[in-house]
């Protein structure tokens, strides 16, 4: 059996994530999935949610990452980050898995 890295989060996502739970009364989870589609047949899914009970669970500076077991796989050794460029700010995920990705960084291939 084939260990499994599971993904990292660089502490820069974790500062922005705690920003944006700065101003909530009921800080949330920042979920991480894969689901089918996109122009290259995976899309990543990022959203602030709760954690359910058979998410793996990030923490770093008092804040939490999950992603869902059936995203997991798609997911290992991959690093979620945040980055403020020209074309706006966002999280992304730099995936060894994927083969190929388009040019907006929400979809890839494997």
């Amino acid at each position: 059996m084939q260990l499994t890295l599971p993904p990292k989060v660089t502490p820069r996502a974790f500062e922005r994530l705690a920003e944006i739970n700065a101003s909530e009364s009921a800080p949330k989870a920042l979920r991480i999935a894969v689901e089918g589609g996109g122009c290259s047949g995976f899309q990543y899914e990022i959203e602030l949610d709760s954690t359910r009970d058979d998410d793996m669970v990030l923490e770093g500076s008092g804040q939490k990452v999950v992603i869902d077991p059936v995203s997991l796989p798609f997911l290992a050794d991959a690093t979620i980050d945040f980055t403020a460029e020209l074309i706006g700010a966002r999280f992304v995920i730099n995936n060894p898995n994927a083969t190929s990705s388009c040019g907006c960084g929400t979809s890839f291939s494997m």
